[in-house]
């Protein structure tokens, strides 16, 4: 079993910036896939963000390619989301999740296998 647990959200006008961060109890050693989602109420949950913890590959959404950025502390079990240029459209609640094996980790690519509680990202313009 992992447990993730995000934070960082918060609320930013547009053009501003957050960081998202995702502490996991337990990272590489148990999951392949590591990634970010985001949701918005009467909508399907997204992926935004994902990354493959053996060698950092990461993948993006094309709504937020060139704006945000997935990383990783892997000696911290720890994720990341820096989200620069941020649009109302960005808000959202935005969860991080994890999958143990996949062959890829491409976005919407894998299959999750846990999920965080989610953090609220509010942009206003």
């Amino acid at each position: 079993q992992v447990q993730l647990v995000e934070s960082g959200g918060g609320s930013v006008q547009a053009g501003g910036s957050l960081r998202l961060t995702c502490t996991a109890s337990r990272y590489s050693s148990s999951t392949t896939c590591m990634a970010w989602f985001r949701q918005t109420p009467g909508k399907e949950r997204e992926g935004v963000a994902s990354i493959y913890t053996g060698t950092g590959t990461t993948y993006y959404a094309d709504s937020v390619k060139g704006r945000f950025t997935i990383s990783q502390d892997n000696a911290k079990n720890t994720l990341y989301l820096q989200m620069n240029s941020l649009k109302p459209e960005d808000t959202a609640m935005y969860y991080c999740a994890a999958a143990r094996l996949s062959w890829s980790c491409g976005i919407g690519r894998f299959q999750v296998n846990y999920w965080g509680q989610g953090t609220q990202v509010t942009v206003s313009s």
